[in-house]
């Protein structure tokens, strides 16, 4: 497996009036292509801003940060936007789908900017959804919600899929449902997979644990036998 992206003392700090606060103290590391990786760490570790780092949705304070050997912290805005439309998709908890829009409609706004996207029918069936396509948000469950979320996120068809607490608003069996989805596009689609989270059952799944601690990468852990959602529980 190749270097999917790489970290280089990453470092972010923001202003709170007088205040600087440093979120992230020094961050060094890589993820291969076609790994599931999962961050843990407790609120105000730095998960988040990590993310959102990886993502092209902020800027690192300091430090290096690099796709595909190419490096995103020296790219300008229109580069950057470029990145996130092309090559990341994000699954957020709390859905952010368009109430006045069906199924087929939330994930096929994705594809009017997506490079080369893939068929909405074909995605909406893979996350188990097709009988549900015509149906809006509010006739929905939380999980169906969340799998739309994840259907429009993976129809852009990007290298990178980053996933922030996608289970945090979902009861277990509903939450393994969806790890289901994502845990099938990992393996079968060879897709990067990153979730962030607090909860420590999810990271049997991955096959490498971030550890995030007080703005650093406490350790690392791998998974020699990363386990199905069905075998996991919380």
């Amino acid at each position: 497996m190749g270097v999917l992206l790489e970290g280089k003392d990453l470092r972010k700090s923001y202003r709170t009036g007088e205040v600087e606060v440093e979120v992230l103290k020094g961050i060094d590391f890589q993820i291969f292509q076609g790994e599931f990786i999962v961050v843990l760490g407790q609120s105000g570790s730095g998960k988040t801003t990590l993310l959102n780092i990886i993502g092209g949705m902020t800027r690192a304070s300091t430090g290096e940060l690099y796709y595909k050997g190419q490096p995103l912290h020296t790219i300008d805005e229109q580069q950057l936007t470029l990145y996130r439309r092309n090559e990341v998709g994000f699954v957020f908890q709390n859905y952010n789908l368009m109430p006045n829009l069906t199924s087929y409609e939330n994930v096929k706004l994705a594809v009017e900017i997506a490079q080369n996207p893939l068929s909405v029918s074909d995605v909406l069936r893979e996350v188990g959804l097709e009988a549900w396509s015509d149906h809006f948000p509010s006739q929905l469950s939380g999980g169906q919600q969340q799998r739309v979320a994840i259907a429009r996120a993976i129809v852009k068809n990007p290298e990178l899929l980053l996933c922030d607490e996608p289970t945090g608003a979902l009861d277990i069996q509903t939450g393994i449902q969806v790890l289901i989805s994502l845990q099938k596009l990992n393996r079968e689609s060879h897709k990067t997979v990153m979730i962030i989270t607090h909860n420590a059952e999810i990271a049997k799944m991955a096959d490498r644990v971030f550890y995030l601690k007080d703005g650093l990468l406490d350790y690392v852990k791998v998974n020699e036998r990363p386990l199905s959602p069905e075998e996991i529980s919380w």
